[in-house]
């Protein structure tokens, strides 16, 4: 049996602002040619269908229009809910769907009832893990801690408990939605930790021939049989290095046999470039970026006027900009420098010291209208008359 492992699709998400509901689209396209090319007869989507619990419309329509063509398809999917998902709302219908090859495991209380399939090796078991919330557990698991590890390793225990009392020779796959222990997360997960507590060991899924984990952003390979995709597409700049796709995974007789990563459609390659305005502006070697989506890092002592402007004169697609000057000025002093003087004393020094000169007198008056619309006593500050020089 060929399954193809993917997870996090994260329907709906931008990218800094950056719509990316057509790459999303794009993404179903390639999913479904992937299918076809090679004859995968399961796909298995380990969570976070959605970017968000009450999901937007064109996300719905998405995942509508992908559920649909992969019913379609030679394929059967499995599908469960990550912690981004609403598990009722995307659950809703699953019954109806399990009758077209889609079935939508998102009810905690069903861990240990698997799908099952057959080729002519036998029956293969699949075990969809929705995301396991320790706190909503503890008590109808009567859980000893309310943390993942707990609540994963009694959902495993569910799951072996099946497994037993089923034909010797059956194989299992599992979908889980957790942080595992030995990877390293990206910037653009949400944190699941419960009391500091988020990490699950690896060996919670020994004894299983396929762990299809999502949650994690990047792909792992924990061991031959436990492995993460990553999501299809990056969603923030700390995953630039990223390679991004599905697992294509094939079982043998006798349970895991090969694992091959199939590379997804890049809609538009990441850059982290770091260094002075103008050198960022006139390095050859940076040709390559001008059509990718760029976040920079400028190292200009003083703060570059109309940095962001300039820089995508060169970098049309550049979406962020941080400031990390070389010499920065020191902490003690700064401080010293506030005391006794009025908010907009310390606001104009703060402005010329990033910048390199004063404040314009039309900066000064929009600065002092800032400093008197913040306070919670409602008597501004009383500050002399800004005079043009």
């Amino acid at each position: 049996m060929r399954l193809l492992h993917t997870s996090d699709w994260h329907l709906g998400r931008s990218f800094h602002r950056e719509g990316l509901i057509s790459a999303q689209a794009s993404y179903v396209d390639h999913l479904l040619e992937v299918v076809d090319r090679e004859r995968v007869d399961l796909v298995v989507v380990s969570g976070d269908v959605y970017d968000r619990a009450l999901p937007q419309v064109d996300a719905v329509r998405l995942a509508d229009e992908a559920f649909a063509r992969l019913a379609a398809s030679r394929a059967r999917v499995v599908v469960t809910s990550g912690n981004h998902d609403s598990a009722q709302r995307l659950g809703f219908g699953s019954r109806l769907m399990d009758a077209a090859g889609i079935h939508v495991r998102t009810d905690t209380g069903a861990v240990g009832d698997p799908v099952v399939l057959e080729d002519r090796h036998g029956p293969v078991a699949v075990y969809g893990l929705p995301y396991l919330d320790p706190r909503l557990l503890r008590e109808p698991w009567q859980l000893s801690v309310p943390s993942h590890e707990a609540a994963l390793t009694e959902a495993m225990r569910r799951v072996r408990d099946d497994l037993g009392r089923r034909a010797r020779h059956t194989r299992s796959v599992v979908l889980a939605h957790a942080f595992v222990a030995g990877c390293r997360p990206s910037d653009s997960e949400r944190d699941i930790s419960v009391g500091g507590v988020s990490m699950v060991p690896v060996s919670v899924f020994d004894g299983v021939d396929y762990a299809a984990l999502g949650h994690l952003h990047g792909r792992h390979v924990l061991t031959d049989t436990v492995r993460y995709s990553g999501s299809p597409l990056a969603y923030s700049f700390s995953e630039a290095g990223h390679h991004k796709g599905s697992w294509l995974v094939d079982l043998a007789p006798d349970g895991f046999g090969r694992a091959e990563f199939v590379d997804a459609p890049v809609p538009r390659p990441l850059a982290v470039l770091r260094g002075g305005l103008e050198d960022l502006l006139a390095d050859p070697r940076l040709t390559q970026h001008e059509r990718s989506w760029v976040h920079a890092t400028l190292t200009d002592d003083l703060r570059p006027d109309r940095a962001m402007e300039r820089l995508r004169r060169r970098f049309p697609h550049a979406l962020s900009l941080a400031f990390e000057p070389t010499a920065p000025p020191a902490e003690e002093a700064a401080v010293a420098r506030t005391q006794g003087r009025s908010d907009h004393e310390i606001a104009l020094d703060f402005v010329a010291e990033v910048r390199g000169r004063p404040a314009t007198v039309p900066e000064a008056a929009l600065l002092r209208d800032a400093c008197d619309a913040c306070p919670d006593d409602p008597d501004a500050d009383v500050v002399a008359p800004v005079r043009a020089s």
